[in-house]
């Protein structure tokens, strides 16, 4: 499943001379690239579905005829079922796992992976262009190299590959997006400029003329490429473990920073709730792999190393167990696949049941011996439990084989029980179905438990079954968020040459360059220049001939002769003026015009141009006049439930079930040719 590269890049203007790849070929025919086309073509046919319905809506409002009113409700039910159809076909999407696995002779428990957002194509010329004209007085096709540039990374930027460079991507844009913003969205008008994204899991579009769901987005699409980076590590090594744990701890911090900085992204998938959740599943995963890490070299059959690692399991199963209850809350399970919360269930009964399993292990295949620890031992086992059965302690289940052997004996029945109810779960949803290798890992751990206990039962044996009591989960290794370091790179403005940002804004107002002649009297130019570039005008003598040709005090040069000055400090640009000729010399400068209280604008979110039933949030700046008319946007209730809300007995060592894949694992299979998006080139994104 490995990612096709374009041969070419594109410099990057930031002045390193470093080249930034173009992301991965759209038309490649990889599993990643037809999951992810067949994503932008049903997120194309849910916006033509919802605008149907909006008309529909529309004309059941407006028409008093009952026949129409019948006709339009029929036609609302069809529409309907065909949107429900569509987001089950988007949820299926986001239950492929397979394509994002690693591929071995031996495969583990697969893991989750986050498709990328779809986006729409942007057009930045038109804007800029007029913006450098009237805002910055300057040449405005002097900038289309500039402006084709930011262009292209963006459009890269759909289309990332697979690893760190793909994300070296997402982050060189995600920096370049402050700088924009300063350099051409003015609070005080409106850019013309919408960027639409799709809801990851419902595909609904949301679309806003501000940058703050470009910036969520693109952090988005930067957590799902570290998700899909560790589900594609070869977990059977640990260096390819701890690129997985890493990557999973990199995606958590990563959603993290997302909630706590774009608190009000009216995008469901980026829901301070739906946010949540993600994270706990990404530190679900890392803490899966962690626990692998530990057992991947074998673990030794002893007493206290089967202890620990029952400790890691309950764990383990913990954190699913959390993860899954996150899931089916309102209103996070109308959104999340079923195959999401259905393999957490299936990871939570695995992971406790093979806790058990270690724990009867450990009880039944090892005796408290001459020269074992007896302190250390009872000390272990008092940590594993929370309580112990009724007049019970420690060293006497040690010391006694028969309470020895009946408590392991319980534990072994606990975790058969576990096993058959991780089975029972796994039937139960279709797109698990499809996962063969993990129906025989959960076959082999359920057939492991099986042979422990007929190993240890005995037939002649009649004694009273007793409820095995609880493992308390710890582990010396715990999943933490990781914010990347990828997130603050630093970039270099495309737009540098229209000067710098801490005066050439778009928050600020200056007028249009003016030139002045300056003569010498003496030697004296009649002012004096200060501060950084660009350098301004001090100081300024009333009766020089400068102030008398136009300069005024405060004005900023940005031009001497020929010479561009607004980079240049006081030393350079009085290096040009000291030997001004008899004729004088021409120098460019602007003044700054006082900021006249600004009228807010009104930041309204839209749905793909849809009518305001389908805005999930409009946003609206009520200014100092109270009296002003003001539209209030009534969100009504549909289908997709938007909610916004935050919320081996004698082997030296034991190893985790596998299974083999025999060459044929459900993702060496032939992947099957989805429909063709190019009706829908113009709007979708290719991947």
């Amino acid at each position: 499943m490995t990612d096709t590269l374009l041969p070419n890049g594109i410099k990057d203007s930031g002045g390193d001379s470093t080249y930034f790849k173009k992301g991965c070929n759209p038309f490649a025919q990889t599993g990643r690239s037809k999951l992810q086309n067949k994503r932008a073509s049903l997120n194309q046919q849910i916006i033509k579905q919802m605008r149907m319905r909006a008309g529909a809506e529309n004309l059941l409002k407006a028409t008093s005829n009952n026949k129409v009113k019948e006709m339009v409700l029929l036609e609302l039910s069809y529409v309907n079922s065909n949107l429900q159809l569509l987001m089950g076909q988007l949820e299926g999407l986001n239950s492929s796992v397979e394509v994002y696995q690693n591929m071995q002779e031996t495969a583990n428990i697969p893991l989750i992976a986050l498709g990328l957002k779809e986006t729409k194509d942007i057009d930045f010329s038109t804007f800029f262009k007029d913006f450098i004209l009237e805002h910055y007085s300057e040449d405005r096709n002097s900038f289309e190299d500039e402006i084709a540039d930011l262009m292209d990374l963006r459009q890269a930027c759909r289309t990332p590959s697979r690893d760190e460079a793909g994300v070296e991507l997402l982050a060189k844009y995600f920096g370049h997006l402050p700088l924009m913003e300063s350099r051409f969205f003015s609070p005080s008008r409106q850019t013309g400029i919408f960027f639409t994204w799709y809801d990851s899991f419902t595909g609904v579009p949301v679309c806003q003329q501000n940058l703050s769901l470009e910036k969520a987005s693109i952090l988005f699409n930067m957590a799902a490429l570290y998700s899909q980076i560790g589900t594609r590590s070869n977990r059977q090594t640990i260096a390819g473990l701890e690129e997985a744990i890493s990557s999973f701890q990199k995606a958590a911090g990563i959603l993290n920073h997302l909630k706590e900085t774009f608190t009000h992204t009216p995008s469901y998938d980026m829901s301070p709730a739906m946010l949540s959740m993600l994270i706990r599943m990404m530190l679900a995963q890392a803490q899966e792999c962690l626990f692998e890490k530990t057992a991947l070299p074998g673990i030794r059959n002893q007493f206290s190393p089967l202890m620990k690692m029952a400790q890691e399991a309950a764990k383990v199963s913990e954190i699913y167990d959390h993860v899954h209850q996150s899931m089916i809350q309102t209103p996070i399970k109308d959104n999340v696949p079923f195959f999401w919360s259905t393999m957490s269930q299936v990871k939570t009964n695995h992971y406790r049941s093979m806790a058990h399993y270690f724990v009867a292990s450990a009880l039944l295949d090892h005796q408290l011996g001459l020269s074992d620890d007896e302190d250390q031992q009872e000390k272990t086992l008092s940590q594993v439990y929370d309580r112990l059965p009724e007049g019970r302690s420690p060293l006497d289940i040690l010391k006694k084989k028969e309470e020895r052997e009946r408590i392991g004996k319980a534990h072994i029945r606990r975790a058969i029980l576990g096993h058959e109810e991780a089975l029972r779960i796994y039937s139960l949803c279709h797109h698990l179905n499809k996962l063969d290798v993990l129906q025989d890992i959960l076959k082999a751990s359920h057939q492991r438990s099986l042979n422990k206990c007929s190993d240890s039962e005995d037939e002649e044996e009649f004694t009273d079954y007793m409820e095995a009591p609880d493992i308390i989960s710890k582990t010396e290794h715990k999943a933490e968020m990781e914010v990347p370091t990828a997130t603050k790179v630093k970039v270099t403005d495309f737009f540098q040459r229209l000067g710098p940002l801490t005066v050439f804004s778009a928050k600020q107002r200056w007028t249009a360059p003016r030139t002045i002649c300056l003569c010498t009297e003496d030697r004296d130019l009649g002012f004096t220049l200060k501060g950084e570039a660009p350098v301004q005008v001090v100081s300024l003598d009333p009766l020089c001939p400068a102030a008398a040709d136009g300069l005024k005090e405060g004005d900023y040069i940005v031009a001497v002769g020929g010479t561009d000055c607004k980079w240049l400090g006081v030393s350079d640009v009085m290096r040009l003026l000291k030997d001004v000729s008899e004729e004088g010399i021409e120098i460019q400068v602007i003044s700054v015009m006082d900021s006249n209280p600004s009228m807010p604008t009104k930041s309204a979110t839209f749905c793909g141009n849809l009518p305001k039933t389908y805005s999930m949030i409009c946003l609206a700046y009520d200014g100092e006049d109270k009296k002003s008319k003001s539209r209030k946007v009534t969100k009504k209730p549909s289908f997709l439930s938007w909610g916004l809300k935050n919320r081996l007995k004698s082997a030296s060592t034991l190893s985790l079930p596998t299974a083999d894949n025999s060459g044929a694992l459900p993702w060496n299979k032939p992947c099957p040719t989805f429909p063709s998006s190019s009706s829908y080139n113009n709007d979708s994104a290719l991947y």
